[in-house]
């Protein structure tokens, strides 16, 4: 189960900080971002610990860029 999150999270890591890059201005407090990741079902979503304008920001488009499917991804 460790080595699955470690992959899990080197595979998500560039992708989404190719989808944030790409969505806000590079001077964006990334810190500020926090993301669910179901191991299971293997399904990212934006956490609700994440400040509602930049989940405003992200939201559309995040699934299929993700995710791979328009499944909305807010916990």
């Amino acid at each position: 189960m460790q080595r699955t999150c470690i992959d899990m999270e080197y595979s998500l890591r560039p992708r989404i900080m190719r989808f944030l890059l790409s969505r806000l201005d590079v001077d964006t407090d990334f810190s500020s971002f926090h993301f669910n990741v179901d191991v299971d079902n293997k399904r990212v979503s934006i956490s609700d610990r994440t400040p509602k304008e930049y989940t405003n920001q992200i939201l559309s488009g995040f699934d299929q860029a993700i995710n791979g499917s328009s499944f909305s991804s807010v916990a």
